[in-house]
């Protein structure tokens, strides 16, 4: 699943952030990112991603 978020942040960044938050303020700033540049909206999205990732892997809690 990790892999698809990923992928789906690069390709369509709202929907990787969507996948691995909900609704959330991380939704919302990657759909401005977007909206002003598909590059911002990636960037964000792969950070995104990766940063809920390395909190779940330390057993904290992976809120944004």
């Amino acid at each position: 699943m990790k892999l698809l978020r990923i992928i789906l942040g690069i390709v369509l960044p709202p929907v990787g952030v969507f996948l691995t938050y909900g609704v959330s303020p991380a939704l919302i700033i990657n759909i401005l990112l977007t909206l002003l540049g598909f590059l911002p909206g990636s960037i964000h999205a792969l950070w995104a991603i990766t940063k809920y990732y390395e909190k779940e892997s330390q057993g904290g809690n992976a809120a944004y």
